[in-house]
C-alpha cells in the first residue's frame, strides 16, 4: 500500500489560486447565451436592461424625465425608450414601463409634436424622428395606453410625421430633408440620409397601421428622391451614404456608410413591402438585405459591426449606438418580409453568441463593450453599447413573438391624422410671452427713466472729491479725459493682441459646451460643421496641441539612434477622423488646416529645429509621422557669458582645445596643490599678453557650440 501521505492534498497558496483562476474565468467569459432558449434570453436581456438603467435618472427626484446625462443628445433617450419598449415587447416584464411612459410623455413638448422648446437648439429631423419611430413601436405592439387626457401614441407620430413632410424643401435638391429644422443650427445646409430614413419608415409604418395611401406616397416620393440624388446607390451594391449640402445641389456626396442608413430603409421597405405587396418593393427589400451584410464582419462574416469607426476604434457617442437600430429593424423585417428570416436570423444570432461573451466591463463586470467580433472586451461602456447588446440579445426570440399590430389587426392606439397642425411651418422657438399691452409699456418707460437717473447721480456723486480743491464740473471735465484716454488704451491693446493672435497656429477648431438634462447648449451643435474624414489613410488619433516636425531623424540622434518608420494606412476609405467627433463633423467638407509658422527665437536653436511645415493645400491619402533629431555638436553644459576680441577662427580652436582637455582622463597621481600651481599667473608680470588670453580663454566655454554640418 502507498503511504497515505503521498494522497493528501499539500497545504500552502494552490487551493485560495485554484479559485482565483475559476473566478477570473468565469468573470472574462461573459454571459453564456444559448440562443435556443427563451429563458436564457430573458435572464441575460434583464441583466443588460438593469445595468442600461443605471446610466438614466430622469424618473428620480431632481432631474428631467426623458433625458440621459452627458454626453449623450436627447435623440439617443429617444431612442432608449425604443429600446425599453421592445424589451417589454419581448419578455413581458414591466418593471420599466411607467419609467418609460413618463419619459415618452414628458418630452412632446408644447404642440404634442416633439418639439420641446428646450431643445430647440439642438433638434433636428433625425432627433425628432427617432421620438417618432419609439411611439410608433408603441402603437404597434399596445404599449401600455396614456390617459385619456394625455397625448396617445398613434396620435403622436402622426404629429412627427405631419409637422416633417410640411419641410420637404423642394427648392434645393429637388426634395428631401435638412439635417436640421432651425436655420440657426449648424447643419441646416445639410441633407442626410438618416433625416430621410426615419420619415421614410414611419410613413411606411403609419400606411400600414392605418391604411391611408397618403403616407404610402410620402414614403414613395422619399425613396425616389434617395435614388434620384444617389444616396442610395444602387450601382455600388446598394450602399446608403450619409448625406450632402445643398450649396453643391448635393452632388458632392460624402460617402460614408453607416448601420442605422440602410437599417431605416430597409425598415421601411419591408413596411412598404407587406402593405402593397409589390414585386417593386420586395425587390428593394432583397437588395437592401444583400448590402447590409457588408456591416457584418469577423472570421466568417456573420458578425455585426459598425465598419465606418469599429475596426480603428474611432467611434463617437452617437455611433456607438447604431448598431442597436440596425439589429431591431432587422428583426421586425423578418416579421414583415418572412422570406428573409433565412438570411437574417442566422445573422443576429452569431452576432448575439458574440456581443453576450464581451459583457464582462464596468464595476460588476457585467456590461458591454461595442466591438463583437473579438474574444475580449474592448474596454468601452456606454448607452449606445448597452442598447445593442440588448437588441441583438433579444432578436433571437422574433420567432416567438408575433408581428407588429396594425388597426385591422388589433392595434387599439388612437390616432389624429391632424397632429401637429398647430405647429406646422414654425421656424423658430415659440416662447410663449403674451401680448405687451400699453400699461407695459408706460411702466417700462417710467422704470428705466428712474434707474438710469439714479445711476447719473450716483456716478457724479462718486467722482467728486470732497478734499480736492477742484470744483465738482473740473473733476467731471478730469474723469472724461481720462476714460477718452483709457478707451484709446484699451483698442490698441486689443489691436495687438488680434495681431498677435492672428499669427498663432490652431490645430483645432473651438469646441462648445456638452448638452445637459436641462437642455442647454451642446458642443457638437454649435460647432463648424468640420471637414468630413478624407481618405482613410489620414486617420490618426492625435492629442491636441500635437506639430509635425521637419527632421526624419529620431529626437536624440546620434546618441539614439532608434528610429520608426513612416506610419501608413491604406483601407477603404470608409472611416472618420475621430472619436470625439459628433454626428457634425460628418457633414462637412473637404478642407486643410490653415498653418502658419511660429515665430522663431534666433537664439534657440531648438525652435530652429522644429519649425512647422507648411502642408499641402490638396489632401493626402496618407500621413507619414516624422521625427526631428537633436544634433550633438559638443558640450554646452556649463555655458558662460565671456568677452573677448578673439575672431571666430580662434574661437573654433580653442573650443576644440577646450573640448579635448575635457575628454582626457585625469591623472590622479599629480598633486592638487601641484595642479593648481600650474595655472597660477606668474607674479613677475613677465608672461606674455596671447598666453593670458589664452589662458583666460580655457576657463570658459563658448557661447554657441559648433554647429554639425552633417
Amino acid at each position: 500500500m502507498l503511504p497515505s501521505w503521498g494522497l493528501e492534498p499539500r497545504r500552502g497558496f494552490g487551493g485560495p489560486l485554484v479559485a482565483m483562476l475559476l473566478a477570473l474565468s468565469s468573470i472574462a467569459s461573459g454571459y453564456d447565451l444559448n440562443p435556443n432558449s427563451t429563458q436564457s434570453v430573458k435572464t441575460i436581456a434583464k441583466s443588460m436592461v438593469d445595468n442600461l438603467m443605471t446610466f438614466y435618472h430622469g424618473d428620480e427626484p431632481g432631474h428631467t424625465p426623458g433625458l440621459l446625462p452627458d454626453p449623450y443628445y436627447w435623440w439617443e433617450a429617444g431612442a432608449m425608450m425604443g429600446t425599453l419598449i421592445e424589451y417589454w415587447f419581448y419578455t413581458g416584464d414591466t418593471e420599466y414601463v411607467n419609467t418609460t411612459k413618463q419619459a415618452l410623455l414628458f418630452q412632446v413638448g408644447e404642440y404634442d409634436d416633439y418639439m420641446p422648446i428646450n431643445q430647440t437648439r439642438t433638434e433636428g429631423n433625425d432627433d425628432q424622428g427617432f421620438w417618432g419611430l419609439a411611439v410608433m413601436s408603441a402603437a404597434e405592439y399596445n404599449f401600455p395606453h396614456p390617459q385619456e387626457t394625455e397625448p396617445q401614441w398613434l396620435a403622436l407620430a402622426q404629429a412627427v410625421f405631419n409637422t416633417q413632410a410640411a419641410r420637404w424643401d423642394t427648392e434645393h435638391c429637388g426634395g428631401g430633408l435638412r439635417w436640421q429644422i432651425f436655420q440657426w443650427n449648424n447643419g441646416y445646409n445639410y441633407k442626410n440620409s438618416i433625416s430621410q430614413a426615419c420619415f421614410f419608415a414611419l410613413g411606411a409604418r403609419l400606411a400600414l397601421f392605418t391604411g391611408n395611401t397618403t403616407y404610402a406616397d410620402w414614403a414613395d416620393k422619399t425613396w425616389d428622391w434617395m435614388e434620384k440624388v444617389e444616396f442610395i446607390n444602387k450601382d455600388k451594391n446598394w450602399a446608403v451614404y450619409d448625406g450632402a449640402h445643398i450649396e453643391t445641389g448635393c452632388t458632392n456626396i460624402v460617402p460614408y456608410q453607416f448601420s442605422y442608413n440602410v437599417g431605416g430603409f430597409i425598415l421601411g421597405a419591408a413596411a412598404m413591402y407587406n402593405h402593397t405587396e409589390s414585386e417593386v418593393w420586395k425587390d428593394r427589400l432583397d437588395n437592401l438585405i444583400e448590402g447590409v451584410k457588408v456591416f457584418f464582419t469577423g472570421p466568417d462574416d456573420n458578425i455585426m459591426a459598425e465598419v465606418a469607426c469599429e475596426p480603428v476604434k474611432l467611434c463617437n457617442i452617437d455611433q456607438q449606438s447604431f448598431k442597436a437600430y440596425l439589429t431591431r429593424w432587422l428583426a421586425v423585417t423578418t416579421q414583415w418580409a418572412p422570406h428573409t428570416a433565412d438570411i437574417i436570423k442566422p445573422l443576429l444570432r452569431t452576432s448575439a453568441v458574440a456581443a453576450a461573451k464581451q459583457c464582462v466591463g464596468g464595476n460588476n463586470k457585467e456590461m458591454c463593450g461595442m466591438i463583437w467580433t473579438q474574444d475580449k472586451y474592448d474596454g468601452s461602456t456606454g448607452v449606445g453599447q448597452q442598447m445593442a447588446a440588448i437588441e441583438i440579445t433579444l432578436s433571437c426570440m422574433i420567432g416567438e413573438r408575433g408581428a407588429p399590430l396594425t388597426a385591422d389587426t388589433g392595434g387599439t392606439s388612437k390616432g389624429d391624422a391632424g397632429a401637429g397642425s398647430e405647429d406646422i411651418g414654425r421656424t423658430e422657438p415659440n416662447r410663449n410671452w403674451r401680448k405687451m399691452t400699453a400699461g407695459d409699456k408706460a411702466g417700462a418707460a417710467i422704470l428705466t427713466t428712474l434707474v438710469v437717473g439714479l445711476l447719473v447721480f450716483g456716478v457724479g456723486w462718486l467722482m467728486v472729491d470732497e478734499q480736492s480743491e477742484r470744483s465738482a464740473a473740473e473733476q467731471f471735465n478730469g474723469f472724461c479725459a481720462s476714460t477718452i484716454a483709457s478707451i484709446g488704451g484699451a483698442g490698441a491693446v486689443a489691436a495687438i493682441l488680434h495681431r498677435k493672435d492672428s499669427t498663432e497656429v490652431r490645430e483645432k477648431a473651438v469646441t462648445g459646451a456638452n448638452s445637459s438634462s436641462d437642455g442647454s447648449l451642446k458642443g457638437g451643435r454649435e460647432e463648424e460643421i468640420a471637414d468630413p474624414p478624407v481618405v482613410i489613410g489620414n486617420v490618426r488619433n492625435r492629442e491636441s496641441g500635437h506639430q509635425r516636425r521637419v527632421s526624419s531623424m529620431p529626437i536624440g540622434w546620434p546618441h539614439n539612434p532608434s528610429m520608426r518608420g513612416s506610419v501608413m494606412y491604406d483601407p477603404d476609405a470608409i472611416y472618420p477622423v475621430s472619436a470625439t467627433q459628433s454626428r457634425v463633423d460628418l457633414a462637412g467638407v473637404y478642407k486643410t488646416p490653415n498653418f502658419s509658422r511660429p515665430e522663431l527665437n534666433p537664439t534657440d536653436r531648438r525652435s530652429q529645429t522644429s519649425e512647422i511645415t507648411q502642408p499641402s493645400e490638396a489632401p493626402r491619402r496618407s500621413l507619414e509621422v516624422f521625427y526631428d533629431s537633436t544634433e550633438s555638436g559638443g558640450s554646452t553644459g556649463h555655458k558662460q557669458n565671456i568677452t573677448s576680441s578673439s575672431t571666430e577662427q580662434e574661437s573654433s580652436e580653442n573650443t576644440s582645445q577646450n573640448t579635448e582637455e575635457m575628454d582626457r582622463p585625469v591623472e590622479n597621481s599629480v598633486p592638487l596643490e601641484d595642479k593648481v600651481k600650474e595655472h597660477e599667473a606668474p607674479n613677475d608680470n613677465t608672461r606674455p599678453k596671447e598666453e593670458t588670453d589664452l589662458a583666460l580663454k580655457d576657463k570658459a566655454l563658448p557661447t554657441e557650440p559648433p554647429i554639425s554640418t552633417k
